[in-house]
């Protein structure tokens, strides 16, 4: 069975074959993706996937509302925690970025409507042949990060919001040669439970 090239162990193994690519319209996952994403800046995805349960503990299950309302001294418990990148701008846009997402859900109703409105709704199904044809932002994810940052989001890049785009399935980056670009280029936007 082929699949994308990128995969280095068993969970990053897995994480390719059950969730990347998969629509998503879980609002508290989706706000998992978009920290997450902003923690892997300047480190690998394998870095940060290694940590993703000790950050589920340590940012109560990334519900925003909760995250929303944290003060200093949760941000110096966070700093104090072993189990997650302890970088104070890092944790910092956690919580700034949990107050926008609240707002972009209270405008939209949920973040997810905000989302895939950019896409109508349907994943956009790409046809890569090799790694090196995936790019690292597009025209989307530029006027993603720009929106994000304005409505005053953090660690929001352009190739943040990209790998961000990947992750939540509005983009379909599986490499045509790997068994999941099939699976997932004929599924609509539905729903994906918490892995």
């Amino acid at each position: 069975m082929e699949r994308c090239a990128w995969i280095k162990d068993d969970q990053m193994l897995r994480y390719h074959d059950e969730e990347w690519g998969v629509p998503l319209h879980d609002d508290r996952l989706l706000y998992e993706f978009l920290v997450l994403g902003g923690v892997q800046a300047g480190l690998s995805w394998g870095t940060v996937l290694k940590r993703r349960e000790n950050y589920r503990k340590a940012f109560d299950g990334f519900d925003p509302v909760r995250v929303a309302a944290y003060g200093p001294e949760k941000v110096e418990a966070l700093l104090a925690d072993s189990g997650i990148i302890r970088n104070r701008q890092k944790v910092a846009s956690a919580i700034k970025n949990a107050r926008a997402f609240l707002a972009v859900r209270d405008e939209f109703g949920s973040f997810d409507a905000y989302l895939w409105s950019r896409v109508d709704g349907k994943p956009i199904v790409n046809r890569w042949t090799a790694i090196a044809e995936v790019p690292a932002r597009t025209a989307l994810s530029d006027a993603l990060s720009k929106d994000l940052s304005r409505r005053g989001f953090s660690f929001v890049g352009s190739t943040i919001c990209y790998a961000f785009l990947q992750a939540a399935g509005v983009v379909n980056d599986h490499l045509v040669t790997c068994f999941r670009h099939a699976e997932l280029a004929g599924l609509d936007a539905k729903p994906r439970k918490r892995v």
